[in-house]
């Protein structure tokens, strides 16, 4: 998961983008803040890579070749090769922030495994990961919501166009709500999570909701519906969309290339 899975209310598109992601998650010490204080407090977190693993798993159980993209540490990528073990599967960790790709090499031990900095922001990012060929699960995770709407639906056929036929897509992603009143339910919900992992090093909850509010990543997020994008998925092509798993913002969304 290659960076911050919650936002704010200034955090749709038509709002416009805030500071650019690819500047604010190329600092080693915002890479390093996220990784150590916020991913390990994700809610559900090893029930959202067990969906991952079961979807890909009955989707292409022979998979050899995967891609994790806006990698993070790798954690996703990391699950499937585990997962595939048996089919000596190649992964691909992709990300645009040099920290991250560090952190993902760090984690990540194999031949199989392969690191490329890549800015699926900017058009023509796929020449950087197609060498390796077509590929059966493509995953990400809360790292394509800082793209502009328009720029989402890009990625999406340019993932689209990645995948062999038969391949799945699934996207871990924060998304936006419908109201006001359910980002508030969230916002309650994330840093009462943060809290409870961040209590033992001495935190109060007040400082933590503190960090959450004023975090420097924030106005960075460009959310989404889950609904939308979903239906950007089919207008696509891709087949058996559907949500998978969604907790308030945090939505597990995806589909198949048709065979």
């Amino acid at each position: 998961m290659s960076d911050d899975p919650f936002g704010g209310p200034s955090s749709h598109s038509e709002n416009g983008p805030g500071p650019r992601h690819d500047i604010v998650w190329r600092a080693e010490s915002l890479t390093t803040t996220y990784l150590e204080g916020v991913r390990g407090a994700i809610p559900l977190a090893a029930e959202q890579i067990d969906v991952i693993v079961r979807l890909a798993r009955a989707a292409r159980p022979g998979a050899r070749l995967l891609l994790d993209l806006g990698c993070g540490d790798g954690i996703l990528g990391h699950a499937l090769c585990d997962a595939f073990s048996e089919n000596a599967p190649t992964c691909v960790f992709a990300d645009f922030s040099p920290p991250m790709l560090d952190a993902a090499r760090a984690r990540v031990n194999g031949n199989n495994s392969h690191f490329a900095e890549v800015d699926y922001g900017r058009a023509g990012w796929t020449s950087a990961v197609n060498k390796w060929g077509v590929f059966d699960v493509i995953v990400s995770g809360f790292s394509i919501h800082h793209q502009p709407d328009p720029r989402k639906k890009e990625v999406y056929k340019d993932v689209y166009d990645l995948l062999a036929p038969g391949g799945i897509f699934l996207n871990l992603e924060h998304v936006s709500s419908a109201s006001r009143w359910g980002e508030e339910q969230f916002e309650a919900y994330f840093i009462d999570s943060l809290h409870r992992y961040h209590a033992p090093r001495g935190k109060t909850r007040d400082e933590v909701a503190a960090d959450f509010y004023h975090r420097p990543d924030k106005l960075a997020n460009i959310l989404a519906s889950v609904e939308d994008q979903c239906q950007w998925l089919r207008a696509i092509g891709f087949e058996r969309v559907d949500c998978f798993l969604k907790i308030f913002e945090l939505a597990l969304f995806g589909g198949i290339k048709p065979t």
